[in-house]
Formats: structure tokens, sequence, C-alpha cells
């Protein structure tokens, strides 16, 4: 459960911690790639979401995990969370489940 986060927030503390380390002479601006990045995230130890299960039928990811979703598939349910079941949650894994994952390839 994420409380009191912000993904923009997230990418901006990111961005502030290299470049402290590249102004202590600690990291060479030429080295940031992807995976030095996301290394100065919050989520750092773990893997980006498979899918994303977007609740009360919002057509938006509301600024969460901005950077780790950008290949994760969304699936979106009209149910509202408090509401939000195991039927749901198999009916979501169900539509994921069907889905050709591509990575960004065409």
């Amino acid at each position: 459960m994420a409380l009191s986060y912000g993904g923009r927030s997230e990418i901006v503390d990111a961005v502030r911690s290299l470049a402290q380390k590249a102004k202590a002479g600690e990291l060479d601006p030429a080295d940031i790639n992807e995976q030095v990045f996301a290394q100065h995230l919050y989520t750092r130890n773990f893997p980006d979401p498979d899918v994303l299960i977007r609740t009360s039928g919002e057509m938006r990811v509301s600024n969460f995990l901005l950077w780790q979703i950008s290949y994760t598939e969304l699936v979106v349910t009209q149910t509202f969370w408090p509401d939000f079941r195991k039927p749901q949650l198999f009916a979501a894994l169900e539509e994921y489940n069907r889905r050709h994952r591509r990575f960004g390839a065409l």
C-alpha cells in the first residue's frame, strides 16, 4: 500500500539524488542511464509491475508509479475499491492473461 506517495515527487527525489552524486564527483552524468536512474527510485528493490488494476472506471494513473508502469498492462474495472473482491480480481487477471505483451515493440 502506498501512503502519501506521488510519482512526480519520486522522480524529483531520484533526480535530486543523482544531481547530488554528480556534484560530489561520485557519479559521471554520462553514466546515467535508465538502470542507474531506476536505482534511485523508491521501488529500486522491486520489479516493475506487470499489471495495474484501476478501480472505479477512472481512465488515469493518478500519479502512481509513473516511471515503473511504462510497460505495465492497465486493466480498468468499474468496481469501486471498497467493493473490489476476488471475483473482480480474477476477472482482471483473466483479462491481463489474454494480452500479448510487447514491451514497446511492434
